[in-house]
């Protein structure tokens, strides 16, 4: 099934618009990634500045104050630590952080440079800085130091999934929010296609004769075009028709003059063979015409209430069956719809019902109803039922061809059966010949789809 217009751009836009608000959360949480690590590193350097701040030599070693305004270097396993090394590399000095815990750092710089390294405590992963000082007192010497401080990176990818849960969470609420306006903006910009399509639906079932309206100027075009269409489609139809109408008498009058002529004649009557062509001539004349006048689609946009003309049929063309007008049973609902014109209804009632007064014993049933398949269109269903001996199985398929009948003896010409399966093949529908369940003669199905 080919997706709808509005369903394909929804998608199209959703996908746009994931890609995009995906691409910008990576954009920012990276980002954010950056500017965590360079404020970890900027505190770093402002705990290296606190220390060197308090930091003095005793006895050629530094030595760092107990009272350091960042408390986390006193409480233990804090994620806060700092170790001074001499120019050797030995341990002068740790914080109170790393009591009951080793921290390796061996790193031992030259004055004036600085460090960012990785390190790991107890696996604790943290982020360390190096920087190497040259100490000169008068009074306590000359000494060079490394200082080392470190913190750990929980503290980082704390912040980092806290922010990745805020960050996603308002993208994913954006989104939402976008997609529903997406949705009605889409259904808003196509509020006229989804007019146009209506209109053309009920212009195709009879109910309105053009698209009228104001439509937006990108498809006023198209409704215009559109609206010249109908109108040159029914004017070529009914000019085909009166062309048609205006053949069939021509035709029809030179037959019935031959006809008089043959009858006047008392001397040389005409033999029974003659006048049998001559009525033949005539049913092929008017076969042949009626298949020219159904050639192509059915008009559009005209369609014909069913019940009124099936009642006007019921009550006057039984009365000239030999034997008596049947018990005729007619089911029609008042708001069936037949999607085309007057006369091919007449046509495909008429021509049923008249084989079913030929064939009947005394009881005709007429019923028609509709249904709706799953995968499918709203079918129009016609059914012609009789109690008289029904047609067999291998007779089925030739009855419904011009000129052949079951039985010669009946009156008729092989027209009227041929002539509704033509129109029933004119109107994409079906005909299916079988027995009927209820009065057990022959049962007539014609199925024809309705307009949507």
């Amino acid at each position: 099934m080919t997706p709808s217009l509005q369903r394909r751009l929804l998608v199209v836009a959703s996908l746009v618009l994931m890609a995009f608000l995906g691409a910008t959360g990576m954009a920012l949480d990276q980002a954010f990634r950056t500017s965590l690590i360079q404020a970890q590193k900027d505190r770093l350097q402002g705990f290296l500045y606190t220390l060197m701040a308090g930091a003095d030599v005793t006895d050629g070693e530094l030595r760092i104050p107990d009272d350091l305004p960042e408390g986390r270097f006193h409480q233990i396993g804090s994620g806060l630590y700092a170790v001074v090394l001499d120019e050797h590399g030995e341990t002068t000095w740790r914080s109170r952080s790393l009591i009951g815990r080793e921290l390796t750092v061996d790193r031992v710089l030259p004055p004036g440079e600085r460090d960012f390294y990785l390190a790991e405590l107890n696996d604790d992963r943290l982020v360390g800085l190096a920087y190497g000082l040259s100490w000169e007192d008068p009074e306590a010497g000359r000494g060079e130091f490394t200082l080392h401080v470190a913190e750990a990176i929980a503290f980082r990818v704390q912040e980092r999934a806290a922010y990745r849960r805020s960050l996603w969470g308002w993208l994913g609420g954006a989104a939402i929010g976008l997609l529903l306006a997406q949705i009605l903006v889409l259904r808003w910009g196509l509020r006229p296609l989804r007019r146009v399509a209506r209109d053309l639906s009920l212009i195709e079932r009879g109910d309105k004769s053009a698209l009228d309206g104001r439509y937006p100027r990108e498809i006023q075009g198209l409704t215009d075009r559109l609206n010249q269409l109908i109108r040159g489609e029914r004017e070529r139809t009914e000019r085909y028709r009166n062309s048609l109408a205006d053949l069939a008498h021509s035709l029809k009058t030179p037959l019935a003059v031959l006809r008089t002529s043959l009858e006047a004649d008392s001397s040389r009557p005409p033999t029974p063979e003659t006048m049998d062509q001559i009525d033949r001539i005539h049913a092929t004349v008017d076969y042949q015409l009626g298949r020219a006048a159904l050639a192509g689609p059915p008009r559009f946009g005209e369609s014909t209430r069913i019940q009124p003309l099936a009642r006007r049929i019921v009550d006057t063309l039984p009365k000239t069956r030999a034997g008596g007008p049947p018990e005729i049973e007619l089911v029609c609902p008042d708001e069936m719809r037949f999607p085309g014109p007057e006369g091919d209804l007449m046509e495909i009632l008429g021509n049923l019902v008249d084989n079913a007064c030929k064939w009947c014993h005394g009881r005709i049933l007429l019923a028609v109803s509709s249904r709706r398949h799953r995968s499918g269109p709203q079918t129009l269903r016609i059914c012609m039922e009789d109690d008289g001996p029904g047609v067999p199985d291998s007779e089925r398929e030739r009855i419904l061809q011009r000129g052949e009948r079951v039985d010669e003896s009946r009156p008729g010409h092989g027209i009227g059966l041929a002539m509704v399966a033509d129109l029933a093949r004119n109107y994409r529908g079906t005909i299916r010949i079988d027995r009927s369940p209820d009065l057990g003669g022959a049962r007539f199905m014609l199925e024809i789809p309705m307009p949507h």
